[in-house]
C-alpha cells in the first residue's frame, strides 16, 4: 500500500511519517516536490504516485499572522485539502485530515460535540473550517480529526516554550481563562493506528474509511487551563530530576484580556470525544500523563544528543 503524507517536517507529520509505516510505503514529498501553494503541482504529484491513502497533517498554523495573511492561510488550510480530497476520490483512495478546536468560538459552556455548529472567531479557524467543508463535498471516504493544543518533542509548541522559559525566568505570566486539553502528537498517532488496525481483513482501506466516514474529536482526556498546563510542566521538570537549572518559582495567572493578540482565542476549547471512543472502542490518555511521557522523551533525546 502507498500512503502519501504531507507536512512531514511539522510536529504531527514527523510522528506520522514513522508510525504509519505499518500500513505500507509512506511517501513524504518535500516542499519542492509538492508545494501545497501550487494546485497543479499537488495534482501532478498525486497522479504520478497514485497513493492508496492520503494523510494531511500539513496546515498553516500561525494563528495571529493568519489575520493578515488570509490568502496564504486559505490556500494551505482550505484549497489544498480540497484538491487532495478531489484527487483521493478520483483514485478511490481514502483521505485522513486533521483540523482544530478553533472551528468553534468557545462560547459554549460544555465540551463541543461533532454535531455542534462550528462558528470560528478568527481567520485560522475559518480557513480550517473551509477545509473541512471542502473535504466533505469532494470525498465520501474521509476521516477528519479535530484536535487541540497539540504538542510534541519535535517542532515548536507551548510545552517546549515553557521548558525553555522555566530555565530563563523567575516568574511566568500565563493565561488562566482559556480551557482545553493539551494533546500529544503520539496520542493522535496511536489513536489513528488503533482506528486503522480495526479494519476487517476482507474490506479495503478505502471502503473501511467510507463505512466510518466523518468528523471525529480526538484529544487527550481531562481538561486544564494554559496556566494549569504550565504549572504541571514546571512541577514535572523538578520532580523528574532532569538536572536542569530551573529559575521559575512563580507562575502567575493572567486573563486573556491582559494578553492582547491579533486573533481572538476561544475561551472553551474542550472537545467531547465520546464519538471516537464508542465507534472504535478506544481509551484516550489523561492529558497530564501524556505530558509526563513527552517530557521524558524530550530529555532522553537531549541526553542522546549530548552523548554524541
Amino acid at each position: 500500500m502507498k500512503i502519501l503524507l504531507t507536512g512531514q517536517t511539522g510536529q504531527l507529520g514527523h510522528v506520522l511519517a514513522q508510525d504509519m509505516q505499518f500500513l505500507g510505503q509512506v511517501i513524504c514529498p518535500s516542499h519542492t516536490e509538492m508545494d501545497l501553494m501550487q494546485p497543479d503541482q499537488i495534482r501532478s504529484f498525486i497522479r504520478a504516485i497514485r497513493p492508496d491513502l492520503i494523510i494531511n497533517p500539513a496546515a498553516y498554523t500561525a494563528v495571529d499572522k493568519a489575520e493578515s495573511e488570509v490568502s496564504l492561510a486559505t490556500r494551505i488550510n482550505a484549497e489544498a485539502p480540497m484538491i487532495l480530497a478531489q484527487e483521493a476520490q478520483a483514485l478511490d483512495a481514502g483521505f485522513i485530515h486533521f483540523s482544530t478546536d478553533y472551528v468553534f468560538d468557545g462560547e459554549k459552556t460544555a465540551p463541543y460535540t461533532e454535531r455542534d455548529q462550528p462558528y470560528p472567531s478568527n481567520i485560522y479557524g475559518k480557513t480550517k473550517l473551509e477545509g473541512e467543508q471542502a473535504i466533505a463535498e469532494q470525498s465520501d471516504a474521509y476521516w477528519i480529526f479535530r484536535t487541540s493544543w497539540v504538542y510534541g518533542a519535535h517542532g515548536s509548541n507551548f510545552l517546549k516554550t515553557i521548558v525553555r522559559l522555566a530555565q530563563e525566568r523567575e516568574s511566568l505570566h500565563v493565561v488562566a481563562d482559556q480551557i482545553g486539553a493539551p494533546t500529544w502528537t503520539k496520542t493522535i498517532s496511536q489513536t489513528l493506528q488503533q482506528c486503522l488496525r480495526q479494519r476487517p481483513e476482507n474490506i479495503s482501506l478505502t471502503a473501511y474509511l467510507r463505512e466510518n466516514t466523518g468528523i471525529y474529536h480526538l484529544t487527550a482526556d481531562g481538561e486544564t487551563s494554559w496556566h494549569g498546563y504550565a504549572q504541571h510542566i514546571v512541577r514535572q521538570l523538578a520532580a523528574l530530576d532532569f538536572q536542569l537549572s530551573l529559575k521559575t518559582n512563580a507562575i502567575l495567572e493572567v486573563a486573556t484580556s491582559g494578553h492582547p493578540s491579533a486573533a481572538r482565542r476561544p475561551a472553551n476549547s474542550r472537545l467531547n470525544t465520546n464519538k471516537i471512543r464508542e465507534k472504535f472502542n478506544i481509551a484516550l490518555p489523561l492529558w497530564h500523563e501524556a505530558v509526563d511521557q513527552c517530557l521524558t522523551e524530550l530529555f532522553e533525546m537531549e541526553k542522546a544528543k549530548n552523548r554524541h
